[in-house]
């Protein structure tokens, strides 16, 4: 008898809907697995048939062949389990099929009959919809993901017996619903607060308008000067989460099981990977390619700390994504694309023993040293770091001050303003801070006046910066206009914006050097 089920497999960040075809024939008791099953899948007989036995069920003595379709797409992991489970159950008359028409199913079942979270869940829940079905049956701990998806029946479940008796009809299950906005609205709180950092007020100015446009930022300083605080506190001043942002940044953290049990992502992400990291792990890949670090910190912050120490194979494969804030990843039977709109900030120190230029401490590092230190960073990839600040260390006098510095919320509501002006003049475009602007953009909305050209002519001249640096500066004057209030872009906007490029000369880099 033949029976089929729907399930899912992941494709990048979405989710195409997968038959499960079991035919049980006469013949020598045997399974056989078609339609590229990789070594998650095959092992499912083993799971399968211990939680059936577990559950007081048989696997039936026949000839069984399970398809899984479309037969030329690259089947993994384990939540074919309650699928294929239910498939043999159907197929040996134990389940009417009717009951399984309009559901979808996945996870992934324990010795003992037990149902175990899968990645995913939203990606299949927002497929099963698209599909036009009733609903999906799925683990619990998945459950209030998929229940995003409002417009589908999401039906928890926490063992195969509670499924059996779900499609029998002999137990009610209610499914889950949450109150989308609700979540949403409660927003988890940071842990941290800008006003945790004594002193760098000229670190924290810098990265206040990062946040306001969007920006890339990197951080040169000794140890111990508060790079990696910082970094660490700037999405506390970054906008809150859209419902949209949160979604997209959701389906990204479920396709690698982050989740944990909850509904959605409703903070901005920071992701801070070791400096060990490969190029796959830190773009994306594999042989069935999934996300990278750099989407995992999709709308959110990527921290590279201790930069140089990255291999330069590894940083050079993020120049391409931080211009197209995507990152497409093609292999011989596949292409997907991950999302990558994120804000760098790196952090460095200025030689091998990180004392360079410090005023209280000795430089052991001779002068090669220190040129190959800073060269493992290419002219290209700092081209599109906007802002590079320099960030000393902290006097005492700062350190043991009483008094509370600035606090993250107040900070926020001075880039929240900012970032509704850019809103506005980019309304009905996919440009969405001044990060992103264009040549055209530029034209437009960064005229200078006859002193802001003449500073910014000199600052070529002298700083040797390329065409792509002139272009960053004044999109970072732009939003130094913006947090001013102002329409047009000031000379005093313009000189702000060249400090925070003065380290190309200052370090040793120029656009030759990449």
């Amino acid at each position: 008898m033949l029976a089929t089920v729907l399930s899912s497999a992941l494709q990048g960040i979405d989710a195409l809907l997968i038959e499960v075809e079991i035919d049980l024939a006469h013949g020598l008791p045997s399974l056989h697995f078609v339609g590229l099953p990789e070594g998650a899948v095959r092992e499912s007989v083993f799971r399968v048939r211990s939680a059936l036995r577990s559950s007081g069920l048989r696997l039936p003595p026949k000839r069984v062949t399970i398809n899984l379709a479309p037969a030329d797409i690259r089947k993994e992991g384990s939540g074919y389990d309650l699928p294929i489970a239910l498939g043999l159950l159907a197929g040996h008359g134990e389940l009417p099929m009717e009951r399984l028409r309009g559901y979808a199913f996945c996870g992934e079942l324990s010795l003992d009959g037990r149902v175990k979270p899968v990645r995913g869940a939203l990606p299949v829940a927002a497929a099963v919809a698209a599909r036009g079905l009733r609903g999906l049956v799925l683990p619990a701990p998945n459950a209030r993901e998929a229940a995003v998806v409002d417009s589908i029946d999401v039906v928890p479940v926490t063992s195969l017996g509670e499924a059996l008796a779900f499609l029998r009809g002999e137990h009610e299950i209610e499914p889950e619903r949450i109150d989308l906005e609700r979540v949403f609205a409660t927003q988890s709180t940071y842990e941290v607060d800008f006003n945790d950092v004594k002193g760098q007020e000229h670190a924290k100015r810098a990265l206040e308008v990062a946040a306001a446009g969007g920006h890339n930022a990197i951080m040169i300083g000794p140890p111990g000067s508060g790079k990696t605080m910082l970094a660490k506190r700037l999405p506390t001043i970054l906008p809150p989460l859209t419902l949209a942002e949160a979604i997209e940044t959701t389906r990204v953290a479920s396709v690698l099981g982050l989740m944990d049990g909850r509904a959605l992502v409703t903070t901005r992400p920071f992701r801070s990977p070791h400096h060990t990291i490969s190029d796959a792990g830190l773009v994306g890949g594999g042989s069935s390619p999934r996300p990278g670090e750099v989407s995992l910190a999709h709308n959110g912050v990527l921290f590279l700390d201790e930069l140089p120490e990255f291999r330069k194979n590894v940083l050079e494969v993020m120049r391409q994504p931080l211009e197209e804030k995507r990152i497409t990843i093609a292999r011989a039977s596949m292409s997907v694309t991950f999302p990558a709109n994120l804000m760098l900030v790196a952090a460095m120190n200025p030689c091998g023993c990180g004392y360079f230029g410090d005023s209280t401490r000795e430089c052991h590092c001779p002068p090669q040293a220190v040129q190959r230190y800073r060269s493992r960073i290419s002219g290209p990839l700092l081209d599109r770091i906007d802002i590079q600040i320099e960030v000393p260390a902290v006097a005492f006098r700062e350190l043991a001050a009483r008094e509370s510095s600035e606090n993250s919320e107040s900070i926020r509501a001075r880039v929240e303003t900012a970032r509704r002006r850019q809103l506005e003049r980019f309304r009905g475009r996919a440009v969405f801070c001044n990060a992103q602007m264009t040549s055209r953009d530029l034209r437009l909305y960064a005229q200078l006046d006859r002193a802001g050209e003449k500073l910014l002519e000199q600052a070529m001249a002298k700083l040797g910066l390329s065409a792509r640096a002139y272009a960053r500066i004044l999109k970072v004057a732009r939003t130094v206009a913006d947090l001013d209030g102002a329409e047009r872009v000031a000379a005093s906007h313009v000189a702000e914006a060249i400090q925070c490029r003065s380290l190309d000369r200052a370090l040793g880099w120029s656009d030759r050097a990449g």
